[in-house]
This record gives C-alpha cells, sequence and structure tokens, in this order.
C-alpha cells in the first residue's frame, strides 16, 4: 500500500491503495464518484473515460501510480463549481435526447467534451476518430453526432 494525494474535480483527496489500483476503483469505492462506470476492463469500450489534464482517457487501465500531479475530472466535475449550469456537451446531450439505456453517456460527454477542449470546430472524420473507443450499445450514434456539432456551437 502506498499514500496517493490526488486532485479529482479540483478537490484533493489522499487514497492509501495499491500502486496498481485503476483509478476507476479509486473514485468509485474510495470516493464514491459512481459516474464512471465499469464496462470491459480493458480500455475498449469507453465507459470510463476520465479527463487526466483535460485529455480523454480510460480510467479501468489507469494506475492511480500513473496520475502523479495531473487533476482528474469525472462527469461529476464537469458542469461548472456549484452544479448548477451543464457543460455545453451535458446540455446538447438532453436537446438531442442521446441516452438510451444511458450506462456509456458519462464516458460519451466525457470524450466529447474533451475534443471540443481542444478542437472548437471539429469536422465529421474528427468527431468519429475521438469518439471511436466509445462503444453505445444502443446506437445512439447518430444521436451523438448531432450532439456533438450543437455543442460545439456553444462552446
Amino acid at each position: 500500500m502506498a499514500t496517493f494525494t490526488l486532485t479529482v474535480n479540483g478537490e484533493q483527496h489522499q487514497v492509501d491503495v495499491d500502486p496498481d489500483t485503476p483509478v476507476l476503483w479509486i473514485l468509485r469505492e474510495h470516493l464514491g464518484l459512481v459516474g464512471t462506470k465499469f464496462g470491459c476492463g480493458i480500455a475498449q469500450c469507453g465507459a470510463c473515460t476520465i479527463h487526466l489534464d483535460g485529455n480523454a482517457v480510460r480510467s479501468c487501465t489507469l494506475p492511480v501510480s500513473a496520475v502523479g500531479d495531473m487533476s482528474i475530472t469525472t462527469i461529476e466535475g464537469l458542469a461548472d463549481d456549484d452544479g448548477e449550469d451543464l457543460h455545453p456537451v451535458q446540455e446538447a446531450w438532453l436537446e438531442h435526447d442521446v441516452p438510451q439505456c444511458g450506462y456509456c453517456q458519462a464516458g460519451q460527454i466525457m470524450s466529447a467534451s474533451a475534443l471540443l477542449a481542444q478542437n472548437a470546430n471539429p469536422t465529421e472524420d474528427e468527431i468519429e476518430e475521438a469518439m471511436s473507443g466509445n462503444i453505445c450499445r444502443c446506437g445512439t450514434y447518430v444521436r451523438i453526432r448531432e450532439a456533438i456539432k450543437t455543442a460545439a456551437e456553444k462552446v
């Protein structure tokens, strides 16, 4: 066991865990942030996507020892500080009625918001590439793409 100090959604947390513990389990089991989902456990489905210093990463295979002093943002931290104003991607998701079962949505939103933070006007191909690692079993891909385009107009 080792002690790690993590900055998650702007707050510092100390956790005593094995250095190989995936960040996903620290978020869910130690910090109670359950918006980040376990899907496949091999970084292939995108349900566990978080931001690490603004970049979309899969938390199910990211060991806590690799985080260092980088900042983690989860779906719970994507809205503004008081939680009342949704992120433009979250607003667009609602506007386009994207979710069906909802399981993949946090990961989808985190990937989309990272894309728009780096590229406020992505092309269709850039959207496809950025979202290619996120699987939606309900098949709402058309609405996801449309929501990203709408959010790009608001970013």
